[in-house]
């Protein structure tokens, strides 16, 4: 099984029995890039979608994937290119989202309220199906302190979430009702991506309790296989993990909802602008 179609498996697997409950859920299989998985009893479409495919992971069941081709690996990025980056290891993300928090703290709501960031630095794989798109970045200025930097990487990571809305608003409006976020990979281990996976999409996030869900569902299907449950289904709710769970703050609705209008927006003055000759 596909490592990303097993790691679906193992936090999603268990919802089988019910048709309605598990179209309620949704895999994000997040580290240097992103997949969203889900699946559906009917056959269901979006563009920027693989598949649907048939069976790929339970029986009768169809399972379409989409996806962000660069999200950690853009953070990565951003310290990178910024003037007071440095080293792209985990003391240095640690370092960034420490100065996030006090800035934040001292400047509420406001902070890097106008600068704004559209993530496809590497394409855009889902929802637009443009792997020709390109990142903008709005609202820059001369300042190359180590705050500037916070301010891009807290802004970037605001993209990478208001771009999972964007696949979520497209899945929806395609016949799901996802509410429930299921993050697994390096991304759990940020904590302004798991804040915003929240807030930024208003679902429900859940963190799988295992360390690594891609291991989780490639042991449902060996229990299946060896006749441990009778069905794959079964060995999937009979081995389901529990998480830790994060409901939005509804505090933070409004301000988001206006990012995520700039989000489109931006998106909008992109196309305009490569239309002119």
């Amino acid at each position: 099984m596909i490592d990303a179609y097993a790691g679906a498996l193992g936090v999603i697997g268990g919802f089988a029995a019910d048709d309605d409950e598990l179209e309620r859920h949704m895999a994000l299989i997040a580290g240097t890039s992103s997949c969203v998985m889900a699946m559906s009893r009917d056959r269901r479409s979006f563009a920027g979608a693989w598949g649907p495919y048939w069976g790929v992971t339970l029986p009768d069941f169809w399972m379409i994937e989409g996806g962000q081709s660069a999200t950690g690996a853009l953070l990565d990025h951003v310290i990178r290119w910024h003037g007071a980056g440095g080293e792209r290891d985990a003391a240095m993300h640690r370092r960034i989202g420490k100065r996030i928090a006090v800035l934040r703290a001292e400047q509420g709501d406001g902070f890097a309220g106008r600068l704004h960031v559209l993530p496809d630095f590497h394409g855009n794989r889902s929802p637009l199906a443009d792997p020709h798109a390109v990142g903008v970045i709005s609202g820059l200025t001369l300042d190359s302190s180590f705050d500037s930097l916070a301010k891009l990487y807290w802004r970037t990571c605001v993209a990478i979430a208001l771009g999972v809305r964007h696949i979520l608003d497209t899945l929806n409006d395609g016949g799901f009702v996802i509410d429930t976020l299921h993050v697994t990979g390096g991304h759990t281990r940020n904590p302004i991506l798991m804040e915003l996976y929240s807030d930024a999409t208003g679902c429900r996030v859940v963190e799988p309790l295992g360390d690594d869900a891609v291991l989780t569902g490639s042991g449902m299907a060996a229990a299946a296989a060896a006749g441990l449950y009778p069905s794959l289904a079964q060995a999937c709710a009979g081995m389901r993990q529990q998480g830790r769970e994060r409901q939005p703050n509804a505090a933070a609705h409004a301000r988001f909802d206006r990012d995520y209008r700039v989000f489109l927006e931006m998106h909008q003055q992109r196309k305009a602008l490569e239309r002119m000759e």
